[in-house]
């Protein structure tokens, strides 16, 4: 093949910067650099900084050859753990199942933490099967309880001649308890009744006049069973609100792990779907003792929907109790149980009803979730809508939870990630990598995949698959590849779990406005309905501006503030906790007086807090005009100033408190700086490390970015690193007063990490920019394009002369082949001209390994699939290899258009994006292979020296 110069095709406009994720390779240093390489700039690699992934045990159908032989696939192709989950199994191996928590079971759990060690990777385990937690040992007295009323009418003069029993007889069968009867008249009256019940259920009065509305309530139970439960995990749903129930549910571990540790990392609790558990035996007793007031005589107001003000009073007392036993009575006890097995707690909070913010704070690991996908700006970047659920992940989500994390001083914070992404077998890396890049802008530093389903060697192709997963798995046809992502997603955590988090912003959460709702009863604060509490509130609008315009941010509970203190001028929410300088409370309807209190007493300890509005009230029912009127009396008590533009300032102790409409304007006032750079549509995340700072950077703009990027930290030198790659080198910077000023090439849909030095970088090697792209040279000729593994067939080896999918090849086995192929052609090259080479695969669908004169360049396994080759050329004939990995999704159709079972399940089986029965026979074919057109095109040299 030759290569010909073309002004008409791909042309590259002279000074316009195009970028792979090899585009920016220092001198000296390989194209794709291993991990092992270079560990003097790049913190060190352990299990933790690499991705881990759940792995569901389908039918615990697992055996210690199969184990062994998964588990080093994983290792070898970069993944740092496993969480085990147990669930349902496939049909026709229920010979191989092995009951949870049996001896069997057990064994198989101990070799598995062993073979996992020898491989330096950690184990994590769910404690249940499926999901939320329950089992056969769970009774119906201690599983999920739901608060039932009956009401009945009397007239004076009558007496009731039912007893108080419930009547549906799947509540009755599981001996629910009467705990209270409250009878309301016509005028208010409210009498308490429940004295007057007799043992067989009789209520023993009469009234003597008016229209009576008699409500009895009734301790029940949801009937919830464990969702997804594998063998020996099936039963109720555990009461999570009840201590005793929870230390009970323990105590099958207890006896299952003999009390001795197991090796696991950490236990983990997924996200908190206990449906209709509004309730739990103790509530009554609960809820006097915690907001001071008895809750039968308000039961009417509490199952009202009336839009009151009382009834969103006594809804916010509810909700504010339910969410504390939670945490108290379940969270914060299962993580002492796990501490005793020197393990640690990783929890799901989203869904709960409580304070996210405590209840990811209460465990080891708080972990959130992605669910779905977002749109990214980047070009080629396909997002099909067909394919995509309709809640988009929000990184201010994904911010509750490592919220917790730092404001505790936890080192990690995780996802479940790419949970439904897209659909079955249609996810490729590209569409992966952003999603993944959001995560980490968000706080994440600890990513778990969604996941990988065991499965044994003898079960045919595509082996047990999981029906909401990418099921990346090794009969996946992208597998090959694995490797590129999940060494770059070890270069990032590295960097985002070194030093601390730098967050010069503590947000407070105004929870109460959340709870404080006529609506419904219980509030379970949900990823998937973030449009009814998140996205209206003042909060999310004010964090949202914030970090638009440059700033970086945690959130902080009630309880966190009362916990902290300030030192220097700054908050300390923890002693493992990096600093905040400032505190900003959005408006908020609702706040606690003791929250208050605490507020200004950081504020006397010498902090700077802003308040976007004072508080207008205080939440709840007890003693509400006393609380009101300390509330009013402990503002007055602040001696406001006019400060400009709206602003008020009061000095209180050794610090300040601030009202301010425009906070932006306050903050400056402050001279509390953003990020800038975020001008050019670059995102950034920032860690503080010993003697620096790393800052993470993303290009999810459809530009290009070259230019100088201004960073507000005072910076000796700033060495930029390639996470996608591995290289990295000295940049061009300069140090202007607390300002350091370095020039960045971003190409859209790339990352690159700056470590920005206190100290001089002598000696360092250097690196090169880009410099003047000339027209590309566009290879003209033929491929040689052959088929080396995947199935169900190998097609024949073709002669291309222009490039197109593996699907318009006029071939039904390429049509139907998942797998991969190899390309090879040769190309002259007349002159080497000094510079560097970027070679352009144009669209790759869906990854790439490259390979120039048997030199192989490394994987190109998202967008852009570009990368500098000029070490790899010479003057004259070049031979250019490039094999290419596509999607599952043409086999899996070709499977069912041919009828051929491959999915037989227990339980929900194999389902759709939309929880409809998976069919792909009406699928389109899915464009496969390297489709170009592929480029070569020459940059002149442009070394930047630093400024030192």
């Amino acid at each position: 093949m030759s290569i010909a110069r073309t002004s008409s095709l791909v042309l590259m406009a002279a000074g316009t910067l195009f970028f792979s994720h090899c585009s920016t390779q220092p001198e000296s240093t390989t194209a794709l650099a291993s991990l092992e390489e270079n560990q003097e700039v790049w913190p060190p690699v352990k299990e933790e900084t690499k991705p881990w992934t759940r792995w569901w045990w389908m039918g615990s159908a697992v055996d210690e050859k199969n184990v062994s032989n998964l588990l080093e696939q994983y290792a070898k192709a970069g993944i740092g753990g496993v969480e085990i989950a147990p669930i349902y199994g496939a049909m026709g191996y229920e010979d191989r199942y092995l009951q949870y928590l049996s001896p069997q079971w057990m064994q198989m759990l101990n070799y598995t933490v062993q073979k996992a060690d020898s491989l330096s990777m950690g184990v994590d385990l769910t404690l249940g099967t499926g999901w939320p937690f329950g089992g056969p040992h769970v009774s119906p007295a201690q599983s999920a309880s739901q608060l039932v009323v009956q009401k009945y009418k009397l007239s004076a003069g009558k007496k009731l001649q039912e007893k108080l029993e419930l009547k549906d007889p799947k509540q009755a069968a599981l001996n629910p308890q009467l705990q209270a009867v409250v009878a309301y008249g016509k005028v208010g009256e409210v009498l308490q009744l429940t004295d007057k019940v007799t043992a067989d259920g009789r209520l023993n009065w009469t009234p003597a006049g008016g229209e009576w509305e008699v409500y009895a309530a009734f301790a029940s139970h949801t009937r919830q069973q464990v969702k997804r439960a594998a063998p020996g995990g099936e039963g109720y749903t555990l009461d999570h609100l009840s201590s005793a129930a929870v230390q009970h549910y323990l105590t099958r571990f207890d006896q299952a792990f003999g009390e001795k540790t197991m090796g696991i990392r950490a236990f983990y609790n997924d996200s908190y779907e206990v449906y209709g558990a509004n309730w739990s035996p103790a509530f009554f007793e609960e809820f006097k003792q915690r907001r001071g007031y008895d809750l039968r005589p308000y039961l009417r107001a509490l199952l009202s929907e009336e839009k009151s003000e009382t009834v969103a009073r006594v809804k916010a007392d509810y909700r504010e109790t339910m969410g504390e036993m939670l945490l108290e009575n379940f969270t914060a006890p299962w993580t002492t149980w796990a501490h005793a097995y020197k393990g640690m707690t990783k929890n799901q909070a989203h869904g709960s009803p409580g304070n996210l913010l405590d209840l990811y704070a209460a465990v080891d690991i708080p972990e959130a979730e992605t669910f779905g996908s977002s749109y990214f700006p980047v070009p080629g970047l396909r997002r099909d809508s067909a394919d995509i659920r309709n809640v988009d992940p929000d990184p201010v989500m994904l911010k509750f939870a490592s919220s917790a994390a730092n404001v505790q001083g936890k080192p990690l914070a995780s996802s479940e990630t790419f949970t439904w992404l897209g659909e079955h077998f249609k996810t490729s890396y590209s569409q992966m990598k952003p999603e993944l890049e959001q995560v980490f802008l968000s706080g994440i530093n600890h990513v778990f995949y969604h996941g990988v389903t065991y499965s044994p060697e003898d079960v045919a192709w595509p082996g047990w698959l999981f029906y909401a997963s990418l099921n990346l798995t090794p009969a996946n046809s992208l597998w090959p590849h694995f490797k590129g992502i999940n060494e770059y997603i070890t270069r990032c955590q590295s960097v985002l779990q070194a030093g601390t988090s730098d967050n010069e912003l503590l947000v407070y959460w105004p929870v109460y406005d959340v709870y404080h709702n006529p609506d419904g009863l219980e509030k379970m604060i949900k990823v998937h309905d973030i449009d009814e509490w998140l996205h209206p509130s003042p909060f999310y609008r004010q964090v949202e501006q914030l970090m638009e315009k440059g700033y970086s941010l945690d959130f902080a509970s009630d309880k966190m503030l009362l916990n902290s203190r300030a030192e220097a001028g700054n908050i300390q929410t923890a002693e493992s906790a990096a600093p905040y300088k400032v505190l900003l409370v959005p408006q908020s309807s609702y706040m606690p007086l003791q929250t208050l209190q605490g507020i200004l007493k950081l504020a006397e300890e010498g902090a700077t807090v802003v308040f976007e509005q004072l508080p207008q009230d205080v939440p709840g029912m007890h003693e509400l005009e006393a609380r009101r009127q300390q509330l009013k009396q402990t503002l007055a008590s602040l001696a406001f100033t006019k400060s400009g533009s709206g602003m008020q300032l009061a000095k209180t102790g050794k610090g300040q408190v601030v009202v301010a409409p425009d906070v932006l304007e306050a903050l400056q006032q402050q001279q509390l700086q953003p990020e800038t750079l975020v001008e050019t549509g670059l995102k950034f995340i920032r860690r503080n490390i010993e003697g620096g700072k790393f800052y993470y950077l993303v290009n999810h703009t459809p530009r290009s970015v070259d230019t100088e990027i201004p960073l507000t930290t005072a910076a000796q030198s700033v060495v930029i690193l390639d996470p996608q790659t591995g290289t990295w080198g000295l940049g061009a910077s300069s140090l202007s007063g607390n300002s350091t000023q370095v020039r960045v090439q971003m190409a859209p849909g790339e990352a690159l990490i700056l470590k920005a030095m206190q100290a001089p970088g002598t000696g360092m090697q250097r690196w090169i920019y880009l410099g003047e792209a000339s027209e590309p040279m566009l290879t003209a000729g033929s491929w040689k394009l052959e088929f080396t593994e995947g199935g169900p067939a190998l097609p024949a080896p073709k002669q291309l002369k222009q490039l197109q999918s593996w699907t318009n090849l006029q071939d039904k086995q390429a049509e139907a082949f998942s797998g991969a192929a190899l390309y090879s052609t040769t190309f002259n090259l007349p002159q080497k001209e000094a510079g560097e080479y970027i070679l352009n695969l144009g669209e790759v669908r869906e990854s790439a390994r490259v390979w120039i004169n048997g030199e192989e360049v490394g994987l190109l396994w998202s967008i852009p699939y570009k990368a500098r080759v000029g070490q790899y050329l010479k003057e004259g004939e070049n031979t250019l290899k490039v094999e290419v990995v596509n999607l599952m999704a043409n086999r899996i159709r070709d499977m069912d258009q041919k009828g051929i079972e491959w999915r037989r399940y227990h339980e929900i089986n194999f389902v759709n994006i939309n929880y409809k029965p998976f069919d792909a026979s009406a699928w389109e074919p899915v464009p496969s292979g390297l489709l170009g057109p592929v480029t070569l095109t020459h940059h002149s040299a442009q070394e930047k020296f630093v400024k030192q």
